[in-house]
């Protein structure tokens, strides 16, 4: 089996990294460093108060930011107004700030940060040490090969993304993902769990057993890797597509091995209604967070940034212009270093607000 790749494609106001294996994606990250999703960050923080209803406390970290510790990963025997040495254990989502550990060391405050934890192409390189790493960007590939060593990572004069892989990141934004024989998964977030919807498509007519064994079999293994790649967690229930409640427990011991790729995703079993019941452990920050569902202001200007590098790319010299809503380009003026960073790698960049303009269609164009 040949070793995996990590490709690391970074544009203004954002760095996205993916791991292919045998040419398929199998983890995607999507990263705004003005920002940090901040995972492994080492704080000096403060006990500000104790939850014994939540078997844990709040602590006050660098920025305004608070977060919780878990007693059973420090919190139990301490009192307010503790300084305490934290590591971040799962990034803020879903409202909810950060979950951190106790670290070993000297705790003396003020409140600030102590380092950064590793980003995703030095946390996967980490974690796949036979993976080369691909990057477009010198500055990117610079800071890697201090962090490397030496022959892991390479710079090509070409994109690190090509036309298949933007398309793969493009579809983790949508909540529809296609499945042979026109069925599709329909994924749906929401703040208590994540609901998962099976539709056979044009194979719901069918009254073969097997056949829908085998679509909902196909669909369960595509959800678990969407469910991966998109970094859902917490309750997720999967409602699969043509079976009889009865018989949905013929694809739990097929799924109970496809869930054991993912060391944070378990199998609860089925609901009374006949739901595939998963629990997946928090860490990262759901990619529906990070981009918006449907796409942010600010993730729709990135895009178009980041279109805007190859028409600069293709037409160097030219007078460039953004055309977008004004939220959009509210967004990028507001987000730190984005439209600087745009204009060292390609000039001079006119911003021409239009309100007519529609969501995805922003646009870079040489005047």
């Amino acid at each position: 089996m040949a070793a995996p790749l990590i490709l690391v494609a970074c544009s203004p106001g954002e760095q996205r990294t993916a791991l292919l294996r045998e040419g398929r994606l199998e983890a995607a990250f999507v990263e705004r460093p003005a920002r940090p999703e901040g995972l492994g960050d080492l704080h000096i923080g403060r006990l500000a108060a104790r939850a014994p209803a939540m078997a844990g406390a709040f602590v006050a970290l660098a920025g305004g930011e608070t977060g919780f510790l878990p007693d059973s990963d420090g919190a139990k025997g301490r009192t307010e107004g503790e300084w305490l040495r934290v590591a971040v254990t799962r990034t803020a989502q879903g409202g909810k700030g950060p979950r951190l550990a106790v670290r070993a060391g000297p705790a003396e405050g003020p409140l600030r940060l102590l380092a950064r934890g590793l980003d995703a192409p030095l946390r996967l390189a980490s974690e796949h040490p036979e993976a080369e790493l691909h990057t477009d960007t010198p500055a990117c590939a610079a800071r890697l090969r201090a962090a490397l060593p030496p022959g892991r990572v390479s710079l090509s004069s070409r994109p690190a993304f090509d036309d298949a892989l933007e398309d793969a990141f493009a579809a983790l934004a949508s909540p529809e993902v296609p499945l042979p024989g026109g069925g599709r998964l329909t994924i749906h977030p929401t703040p208590a769990l994540v609901a998962i919807d099976v539709d056979a498509g044009s194979a719901a007519g069918v009254r073969n057993a097997a056949a829908h064994r085998a679509l909902n079999a196909h669909a369960l293994a595509e959800a678990a890797r969407q469910i991966r790649l998109r970094h859902l967690a917490g309750a997720i229930l999967i409602d699969t597509a043509g079976m009889p409640i009865g018989r949905r427990k013929d694809l739990l011991p097929g799924f109970q091995t496809v869930a054991q790729q993912d060391p944070l995703l378990r199998v609860v079993g089925l609901t009374g209604l006949g739901l595939l019941e998963l629990q997946r452990r928090r860490v990262h920050t759901p990619l529906h967070e990070v981009l918006g569902q449907p796409a942010s202001p600010l993730s729709r200007g990135l895009a178009a940034l980041r279109r805007g590098i190859r028409a600069a790319a293709a037409r160097p010299g030219a007078r460039l212009t953004l055309t977008a809503p004004p939220s959009v380009l509210a967004a990028l003026e507001a987000w730190p270093g984005a439209l600087e960073e745009f204009r060292q790698a390609a000039g001079p960049l006119h911003l021409r607000p239009d309100p007519l303009c529609p969501p995805g269609q922003e646009d870079i164009h040489a005047e």
